[in-house]
């Protein structure tokens, strides 16, 4: 039998909350362990069980999704945490990721991208909606941008190795295609996590976007 990952779901708009559940459910892409209408229930959910991923909404009531963010990773830093977002929560796409958040998806999103969003989180990678990431491209050309500045902060090689992370291939993936060994990927990726000062994958791909340096 499949084991399916362990999720809970964080949303104060019951109607969501409870639809979300029963299309994870009926679609057997995951364990629903729990729900949780804002953070506080989150923290008591969490005293008592680990999930794989938290599914967290931003905007809620007593406690919100970056407060539940952050101490549900302060009880569980392995936990996985996607973002249920809408396009107005755009002011905080950055502190969810400062925070450590794996994916954003939007609320909007079919059940193909759920379940992507879900296995491609996973297996270690990050996820971000194709619509939310064609508006974040849409407002930096809107936006000043130090495109040669940033351009010269990373080899060419790792350029190549970049734009493999962005297209969401893993090490292993991008080590075959670029005839190069898995310590060498993991190297070249530390080394552009430190050169464009980026906590994780996730404000990486960013970067890259902001600066031009991928074609999505």
């Amino acid at each position: 039998m499949q084991n399916l990952p362990k999720i809970i779901i964080v949303d104060d708009h019951l109607i969501f909350q409870q639809g979300l559940k029963a299309v994870i459910i009926t679609e057997k892409i995951a364990d629903v362990i729990g729900v949780a209408a804002n953070g506080n229930d989150l923290v008591d959910l969490l005293s008592g069980c680990k999930p794989d991923i938290i599914l967290m909404d931003i905007d809620m009531p007593f406690m919100d999704g970056m407060e539940a963010t952050r101490k549900a990773l302060e009880m569980y830093p392995d936990v996985k945490v996607i973002t249920l977002t809408m396009f107005s929560d755009e002011e905080y796409y950055y502190k969810m990721i400062e925070l450590g958040v794996k994916g954003f998806i939007l609320k909007s999103t079919g059940i193909s991208e759920l379940e992507k969003a879900i296995n491609d989180v996973m297996l270690g990678e990050s996820y971000f909606s194709n619509e939310l990431l064609r508006k974040i491209i849409s407002n930096f050309r809107n936006k000043s941008s130090d495109e040669q500045q940033a351009s010269k902060l990373i080899t060419p090689r790792e350029q190549d190795v970049l734009k493999e992370i962005c297209a969401g291939s893993t090490t292993d993936e991008i080590a075959k295609k670029l005839n190069i060994s898995s310590k060498t990927v993991k190297s070249h990726r530390s080394s552009i996590l430190e050169k464009t000062n980026s906590k994780n994958t996730a404000s990486l791909i960013l970067f890259a976007i902001k600066n031009k340096l991928v074609e999505l």
